[in-house]
This record gives structure tokens, sequence and C-alpha cells, in this order.
């Protein structure tokens, strides 16, 4: 244990801290996914040095632009940069070499120590649905989100065994002013989930509270040596890097910080429509942003983001689960892996506006395609709705449970003397059956994965008990969940601490709603 850990461990005790410990509930929650089958490797090594070659000369010759951010405009020059107006071109080579000393893993650390996760390497942290400014559920229907629902939000990501990671916005809550619904969220899910969180990146004031919330909650110094927050930070495509999410990057990356530097794509708007061509302007704007972080403090750590989805040429609405969509997800893996770097992408896409059959395949293949394309951090684990527009409560609970089954894939095949099961073969013999044999009675509660939603009675139990679908199911344990939720164990003079700190910078500036 490191010293910085045991100052953080020990940080607040107390008579009251340690009867909060003794009567918590404890949840289970499974630990990260760490592979145990190979990467799917779509692009051949001459056509990821094509890729490469292209995005270096976007960088030199056609170059990013750094807009409203004179500071950022003065590091690059400093670090061998050519400026032009708020155009920045970086010669060939440059911001790879930057992008070195960029660590590739990290350990983002959570509140309750058994709930750190490692992203990078062969791990997978799984994390929920982020942004969206509605919120749907089998009673409601589709209505703006609220803070009661981000903090529903919260506990059932807190109550969901195959969810390491409790996010972030899980929903805008639009009846809290924009100035103040940051602090608001991350008291959330600093009480009520003991599970790593996400902090604010809609302007940097709110990104320093983030660091200063956190510091409450772990201890400065602990805060200062180790990463307690993984952000998001958006490339606005194509080439663009804003000084609103470039000044959220500052503040973490200087704070020891990591954040995902992601270019939200939707190919034919934001991007060409060919494969190598969006990957092509993926990668420089990656490597722009990650380079630029580390220009801020070299080591700081960093995720290659790429969220990219194609359009549908008929409406121009984006489209999610798409074939193309899945070939970007893993040759953009593969570029993350070649840079030494975590990767992040995919999720439980859709385009869905309810949680129905549409939403069940395009889930399918970009959590598929997630898994087999190498990657680390994934964001939109569950809950998407309607191209991201919607948090939906029953889809939430709905893929939490599926994430189980990439649990499962990811562990491979065992060989093991057991597995063979050669002694179950010999005991049962021609024309018998394996009900009864040892080897099953051994293994039968852990040889299969089984879904908590799903419904696998017979027809008619199904039929007696009301014919409910997967909606109805998912509505169910939603509330089920609810009902059940306790929180989890925190010393009271660190929530008071946490809570005088919002109230009064709340206190501090009148409310905004823009």
């Amino acid at each position: 244990m490191t010293e910085a850990n045991s100052k953080r461990r020990t940080r607040g005790g107390g008579g009251a801290a340690r009867r909060a410990e003794r009567t918590a509930v404890s949840v289970e929650t499974a630990k990260y996914i760490e592979r145990n089958i190979p990467n799917f490797e779509i692009l051949t090594p001459e056509a990821l040095e094509i890729i490469e070659a292209n995005a270096e000369k976007v960088l030199a010759e056609i170059g990013v632009n750094f807009v409203n951010n004179p500071v950022a405009l003065e590091r690059w020059r400093e670090a061998g940069a050519e400026i032009d107006g708020e155009r920045v071109r970086i010669p060939e080579g440059l911001a790879r070499k930057l992008c070195e000393t960029a660590p590739s893993s990290f350990v983002q650390h959570a509140r309750n120590p058994a709930r750190n996760v490692e992203i990078g390497g062969k791990n997978l942290v799984l994390a929920p649905v982020y942004g969206p400014p509605f919120v749907r559920d089998a009673e409601g229907g589709r209505r703006y989100a609220t803070m009661a629902d981000f903090r529903k939000f919260v506990k059932l990501g807190y109550m969901s065994k195959w969810l390491h990671h409790s996010g972030g916005t899980v929903c805008e809550p639009t009846d809290v002013p924009v100035n103040k619904r940051h602090l608001d969220m991350l008291l959330a899910h600093m009480t009520l989930s003991d599970k790593p969180f996400m902090g604010s990146v809609t302007e940097p004031s709110r990104a320093q509270d983030s660091v200063e919330m956190c510091e409450i909650l772990f201890g400065k110094e602990f805060v200062q040596q180790n990463t307690v927050m993984t952000s998001l930070i958006n490339v606005n495509s194509p080439l663009t890097f804003d000084d609103v999410m470039m000044g959220a990057l500052e503040v973490y990356a200087k704070n020891n910080q990591a954040c995902i530097v992601s270019p939200f794509i939707v190919g034919g708007a934001m991007a060409p429509v060919s494969v190598a061509g969006t990957l092509t302007q993926v990668l420089a704007e990656v490597m722009a942003g990650i380079a630029y972080s580390q220009l801020i403090k070299p080591g700081a750590p960093v995720i290659f983001g790429a969220f990219v989805t194609s359009i549908d040429m008929n409406s121009g609405a984006p489209t999610f689960g798409t074939p193309e969509a899945s070939q970007i997800l893993y040759g953009a893996g593969q570029l993350a892996r070649r840079m030494g770097l975590p990767f992040r992408s995919g999720g439980g896409l859709c385009a869905s506006k309810l949680p129905d059959a549409q939403a069940a395949y395009e889930t399918t293949n970009t959590l598929n395609a997630a898994l087999l394309g190498g990657v680390n951090f994934m964001l939109h684990a569950c809950g998407w709705l309607e191209g991201g527009l919607v948090s939906s409560f029953e889809k939430f609970v709905m893929d939490a449970d599926q994430l189980g089954v990439l649990h499962k894939l990811a562990q491979g095949v065992s060989v093991d003397e057991d597995a063979q099961a050669m002694g179950a073969i010999a005991e049962v013999g021609p024309g018998g059956h394996y009900l009864g044999c040892e080897h099953t009675q051994e293994n039968f509660k852990t040889a299969f994965w089984r879904s908590e939603v799903f419904d696998y009675k017979p027809f008619e139990t199904w039929d007696e008990e009301g014919a409910r679908d997967t909606q109805t199911l998912a509505s169910n344990r939603v509330a089920r969940l609810l009902e059940t939720y306790q929180q989890p164990a925190l010393d009271p003079a660190i929530q008071a601490a946490l809570e005088a700190y919002v109230a009064a910078k709340k206190e501090s500036m009148p409310d905004a709603f823009m």
C-alpha cells in the first residue's frame, strides 16, 4: 500500500464513520473485464501505415483550429508548431512524439478501493449512458430529465452488478440551473454510489469545482498523486478544439486527472463517408488533443477516444449499430494500440425511440464490436435511446443485465481438467443424460450465464403471470432495485463537507439557464 493510499483510507475516521461502514449493505459488483480473447483486427499493417501517414499530413498541411484560446496557441508555438491565426499546423512526428509521455494504462480510484478500475491493456471498464436531456420510462413516457431522475440512475448504476463505473451526466437534469447542476450531479455520484465517476466539462470553472470536491472526498494530496476522475473531452469535429473543452482538459491535466480525447463524428457530416478517411481524421484529432494534454503536463493520463456513427442519407439522422461504425471502431482500436494508449469507444448505442427490437439489434452490434475491438473504457454501456437524446430506465437495466454476456465471452474457453469433462462423458455413456451426473451437480450453478431480466418460463406459466414483455419485466426490475437500494457508507463528516461546499458554491452565484 502506498503512503497516499494509507492516508486516504484513514482520513476522516471516527466512530460515526465506522458505524456507517458496519450498517451499510454491500452490493456485488463484478471486477472490470480482463479479456482472455484476442482482439479483432480489421486493418492490415499496410493500411494502418497509410492512415497514420495521412493523419500526419493532415496535421502538418491542413492543421487544426484551437479557437478562443491564445494560451493554447502560445503553448503550440513554443513546442514548434506553425501558428496562423487560430490554425495550428503541427510538423510531422511532433504530435506523436508528445503523445509518448501519456501512460499506456492507469488506475482510476473509487472511494471504495474495492471498486478501483484499471483502464488500459486488455481490460474493459463499463460506464453508463452520458448526456441525454430527456428520460423515458414505461409510465411517464418521454420527458425532460430532472435531478430526481439523475439520482435514480446513479442508484441503479450502483446496484448493477456488471457495471463498473458510475459515469458522469447520466441524464441532464433540466430543473437545476445550468451553472449549478454539475454540483448536484457530482454530489450524487460521490454519496449515492461508491464506484468511480466522471467530472464536469461544460466550463473550466466547473472542472475546477470537480477537482475541489474530489479533494474533499479523497484528500487533496491523494488527488494530486492519483487519478480519481475520468472525464470526456469531445473534439468539435472536424479538426476544431474549442476553448470550453480545452479549458476543462487544461484543469484536469494539470491536476493529474484523466481525459478521454474523443472526436464526436457523424460520418458524412463531420467526417468523410469512407472508413479510411474517417479513421484518418479521427487519428489526427486524437493525436492533436492528446499531444496538447501532454504539453500541459507530461504523463497526464488520457484515453484515445472514438465516437463515430454514420448518417442516414435520406433523413440526415445518425444511425447506430451499422457495419461501417463497427469497422471504424475496429480500426481505431488498432491505431490506439499502436500508440500504446487506452481506447474508448462503443456502448449500447441505438437510434430506436423505444427499448424494442431495433434497440436490441443495434445495441448488441455495438456492444459486441466494443468487446472484440479492444475497447478499454466503454461509455454509454447502458440506458441509451434515440441517438443519445434519451436515457431510458427500462433500457438501462436491460442493457446492464446484458453486460454480463460480455464478461462471460471475455473469459474465453477453459480447457482445464474440469472443463474437459471426460469423467462426465464416461459416467453417462451412450444414450444417457447429464442432468444428474456428478460433473453437472458440481458445476450447474456457474456453468451458464443467466439473465436477471428475461423470462425463461414455459408458455403456460408466462401466460398465467400476465404475458409480460421485456419492457414490463425491466420496469419491475427498476422498481425492485430502487426499493432495495441502500446508500453505501460514507464518513458523515465528509458528506457534510461536500454538502457545505455545494451550498456555498450555489449561494455565490445567481441562477443561469444558458
